[in-house]
């Protein structure tokens, strides 16, 4: 499902890195699914603390309606700089995905080396 904000968010290099883990089809899936999931809850959150109240029911109704250019003109008239807060949101969370992975690869290589 395309989201509403991924025109700004590429969590490619995220799914690169999962290629480069010894991992099965379904593991891969699995952790890639985790980490759409996790972006989407991030980015959500983001948006949601610079909304009011009754701000938050209007914009969760155009994201589970899936009405893209509502829910813009509606983020846009609420949260200033809206797009560079979702990047810089998305952005540290791939940084924590690239700290987590690269610490993946090395306890998985010292593993295989004390097999």
């Amino acid at each position: 499902m395309k989201q509403f904000y991924t025109h700004l968010v590429e969590i490619e290099e995220i799914i690169v890195e999962l290629d480069k883990l010894d991992l099965s089809d379904e593991q891969r899936h699995h952790l890639a699914s985790l980490v759409d999931s996790s972006l989407h809850h991030t980015i959500l959150d983001a948006i949601l603390s610079e909304l009011k109240e009754e701000d938050k029911r209007v914009f969760l109704k155009h994201v589970h309606d899936g009405e893209h250019d509502k829910l813009w003109e509606f983020l846009n008239g609420k949260v200033d700089n809206v797009e560079d807060k979702i990047k810089k949101s998305a952005e540290q969370l791939k940084v924590e995905m690239h700290k987590d992975l690269k610490e993946a690869r090395q306890k998985r290589s010292t593993t295989k080396v004390d097999d």
